[in-house]
């Protein structure tokens, strides 16, 4: 994936395939730090441990359409990439929270995307789904929750 707010969005789509109804979607970009924090947290299904250990392997996947599942693979190796870390902790009935850092002035931290129109796309194309969306770089800081906007 060519940049981060794709992979926010691939993450989050596998988060609605798993049943989740409220998703959390955190960047945290601190120059000072050279750093870069992206957490997506849901109230899915969540994974058991034997799932947790084989999702990083591409070729795994939970879904009968698709004979491989490289959306949380990418996001780690991106991280590995760029000196940063991830991490994934899910339990069944408990949901899922992916976190991954990723040092910014790294030559292959890649772009963040166009995040608003990923925003967009998740908010207008699932109006069953709760998105709460934190964007703080720096000193400044972006919210939205869909929960305050009073939709029934």
């Amino acid at each position: 994936m060519e940049d981060f707010s794709l992979h926010i969005l691939d993450i989050a789509e596998n988060s609605i395939s798993a049943s989740a109804k409220t998703i959390e979607i955190r960047i945290y970009e601190d120059q000072a730090k050279d750093l870069l924090t992206i957490e997506i947290r849901d109230d899915g299904n969540g994974m058991d441990e034997q799932t947790v250990k084989k999702v990083l392997d591409p070729f795994f996947t939970t879904r009968t359409t698709r004979r491989v599942g490289l959306g949380l693979s990418l996001l780690a190796q991106a991280a590995k990439d760029s000196d940063g870390t991830f991490d994934l902790k899910s339990g069944p009935g408990e949901g899922t929270t992916v976190e991954a850092t990723f040092r910014l002035s790294h030559p292959d931290c890649k772009p963040m995307g166009d995040i608003g129109q990923t925003m967009q796309t998740l908010v207008v194309g699932h109006p069953e789904i709760d998105f709460l969306y934190d964007h703080k770089k720096d000193d400044s800081t972006y919210h939205f929750d869909t929960r305050e906007t009073g939709r029934e």
